[in-house]
């Protein structure tokens, strides 16, 4: 696949980014490894994961490290086909210092993800989420603390405001830090809320948009059918409470997208895929696959 720019970094990724949410369960170690080396060998680089990711056996507090695990035994001897990513910030633990942005939890979370991925650096580091708890520029100084120390090459945030984005930045400014270079939210066709202030903003400050949940679950897939069952491996059986409710009113969303689709000569994939590639501020979507046909499907869809 061609590779795209990173804006203000000379990182170039591909168009998809292959997320490892699912390492763990249902993804087993063995088959998350070849899916990892066949997507380095057929032209996806772009490596998306976090240091709570452990697949569906996942829940609030579960310790996490995984898919990072899972990441780290693939990545043996190929790190540098690789442009890696991954997130802290979530809840890994009992204790109220197993969460957040706090520069000891941040300083202490980083080791352990390189540990856990055998490495020494990643490419992007992640705020996963904001954290009202820390001051913002406690948080700000240590991502640029880990920049420094050579154990991240950019970093990066996930989940954030439009307001939230604004006042990092002013932060970053202001204090002479590094400023972000990426942004992870969730956006598809069917949910487009960051449509109206968060992609302009991201335009106009020239930060990389890296959306997940580009195929909501699967809806986009053309997988689901008004009144038809639900198929016996898809998130809507495994992991319910991870997609959106199957109604008449979401099915009347998809049959308005598959119009969309059809009138610019392009399977409902395709679309659902391209209509986010086309927008300027979009360099890579992050895609969670379990097999690799399912991978060599979507490849075929952005070229």
């Amino acid at each position: 696949m061609n590779l795209r720019a990173l804006p203000k970094t000379d990182l170039k990724v591909s168009p998809l980014c292959l997320g490892t949410m699912t390492f763990g369960t249902p993804v087993g170690e063995a088959d998350a490894i070849n899916l990892t080396h066949w997507a380095l060998d057929h032209g996806v680089n772009f490596l998306d994961t976090a240091n709570m990711y452990e697949g569906y056996s996942r829940y609030v507090g579960s310790p996490g490290g995984v898919a990072e695990e899972i990441l780290g035994k693939a990545l043996k001897g190929k790190r540098e086909q690789a442009v890696l990513a991954t997130k802290v910030g979530m809840k890994i633990g009992p204790a109220d210092g197993d969460q957040g942005l706090s520069r000891a939890h941040v300083l202490r979370e980083i080791d352990r993800s390189l540990a856990r991925l055998d490495c020494e650096y990643v490419d992007l580091y992640y705020m996963h989420k904001a954290d009202l708890s820390t001051p913002m520029a406690e948080s700000v100084q240590a991502f640029n603390e880990i920049i420094d120390a050579g154990k991240a090459r950019h970093w990066a945030i996930s989940n954030f405001s439009a307001e939230q984005i604004v006042s990092l930045l002013k932060i970053c400014d202001e204090n002479g830090w590094r400023r972000p270079v990426a942004l992870q939210p969730a956006y598809s066709l069917l949910k487009r809320d960051i449509e109206a202030e968060i992609l302009p903003l991201c335009q106009r400050e020239q930060i990389a948009v890296l959306p997940y949940q580009v195929l909501q679950g699967g809806l986009l897939t053309n997988k689901y059918q008004r009144g038809g069952t639900v198929p016996a491996d898809s998130r809507q059986a495994e992991k319910p409470e991870w997609t959106m409710p199957l109604n008449d009113e979401l099915f009347d969303k998809l049959e308005k997208i598959q119009l969309e689709a059809e009138s610019k000569g392009r399977s409902l994939l395709q679309h659902a895929l391209q209509g986010l590639l086309d927008q300027p501020s979009i360099v890579s979507l992050v895609v969670g696959v379990k097999r690799i046909p399912q991978l060599e499907t979507l490849i075929a869809a952005v070229e």
